[in-house]
């Protein structure tokens, strides 16, 4: 992705403390849980207040008139940020609604093999087996090791588990359980030489790691403006490869654009022009900073946490040890006290709010830090884990 700025240190707390002062977090506690939905900057808080009164103000003339050429501005810009073609993009509420565009549109015949991962999307795996019930399609499963030893042992992995019937392969960029980082590119490059398509579950990637979306790999992919792009919520991203667009039928009924047309599938009718406007907005103070040095911060607020009670006795890391495994998402659990409980007393006790996800037939802990946050917030996420583990 487009590179802004000078390299800039991760643990540059002078810097650092001038981009937490362009966001206004709630003082009533710390929200490690970012991964749910990216807090805007305030200008683009700011941006968007202005876009929505402006809507208000104008009504049908601003979405019949000023909305389609503001629009296409939008979409240079996407383009532009993640390296595909404007005719490959459709902007979406959010990456599982991309991914139903997708999955639901597929070309699917019977006794087709889906191959997921156990650590996919609650969700996604979810949409996958109601497609399996109406058109007998045969879902398989894999387990990806927590702590993979490379990305050849994983990439194995997926392709041991393909036969003669698979289909598609679903990946998943950034696990939404642990932050493990996969290897897509790879992946994507075996089952290509198969002649399996991949669809990436990429809600969690796009300007959190540093990469253009042609190097996935993949002629499929879903994504989120409001995580890490730091979009107003109710914000996603469709991309489909210009050769494969007439492949997907679209989810939502259209007989007006031609079957390699990407507008075919975003017959949403009436939609909130104020969010995407900002997206704009969104990418600018992005590329202030820079995904090279966004990536390093988030990287190294998720190890500051870890390495610091790796050694407390009773305390598991469900997230890779390699940091380039790993972006900001990271979970951990305690012995003995379930996921839910150390949740619930970290909020009631420490005033750390986090999010409990399932792992395999476990459940852990997410904390996931954000530009906002502060070494001394997860020096105190640090000492509650101490004393909860010491209990």
């Amino acid at each position: 992705m487009p590179q802004q700025t000078a390299p800039i240190a991760p643990d540059d707390e002078h810097y650092w403390d001038s981009i937490r002062a362009r966001y206004a977090p709630s003082p009533d506690f710390i929200n490690l849980e970012n991964g749910y939905f990216g807090l805007p900057a305030i200008p683009v808080q700011e941006a968007f207040r202005r876009y929505q009164e402006q809507v208000d103000r104008e009504n049908s003339y601003f979405m019949r008139v000023r909305f389609p050429e503001r629009l296409e501005r939008v979409m240079a810009a996407l383009a532009a940020f993640t390296g595909a073609g404007r005719d490959e993009l459709l902007i979406t509420r959010n990456a599982m609604e991309s991914l139903n565009i997708l999955i639901q549109g597929y070309p699917f015949a019977a006794g087709d093999v889906v191959l997921l991962a156990r650590h996919d999307y609650d969700s996604v795996i979810d949409t996958f087996g109601m497609l399996a019930q109406r058109k007998a399609l045969e879902l398989a499963t894999i387990d990806v090791p927590l702590d993979p030893t490379s990305d050849d042992a994983i990439v194995a992995l997926y392709e041991r588990a393909i036969t003669q019937r698979t289909r598609l392969l679903l990946v998943t960029h950034v696990v939404h359980r642990t932050g493990q980082i996969m290897p897509v590119a790879k992946i994507a490059a075996m089952a290509r030489g198969r002649g399996i398509d991949v669809i990436v579950d990429a809600a969690h990637s796009l300007a959190h790691i540093d990469y253009m979306v042609p190097e996935l790999g993949t002629e499929f992919a879903a994504f989120n403006l409001h995580k890490w792009v730091g979009a107003p919520l109710g914000t996603g991203l469709l991309y489909i490869a210009r050769n494969r667009i007439a492949d997907i039928a679209p989810l939502f009924g259209d007989i007006g654009h031609a079957p390699g047309d990407m507008a075919k599938l975003g017959h949403f009718s009436a939609i909130p022009p104020a969010p995407i406007l900002a997206v704009e907005d969104a990418l600018r103070f992005h590329e202030a900073i820079g995904t090279r040095n966004k990536e390093a911060r988030l990287r190294y607020l998720a190890g500051y946490w870890m390495d610091r009670v790796r050694g407390i006795e009773g305390v598991r890391l469900f997230t890779p040890r390699d940091a380039c495994r790993h972006g900001a998402l990271a979970s951990f659990g305690i012995d003995g006290i379930p996921a839910r409980t150390v949740a619930a007393r970290l909020m009631d006790e420490h005033r750390i709010f986090t999010v409990v996800r399932g792992i395999g037939d476990e459940e852990c802990v997410r904390v996931t830090p954000h530009l906002y946050t502060a070494p001394a917030d997860l020096d105190a996420l640090v000492a509650a884990i101490r004393a909860l583990a010491s209990r």
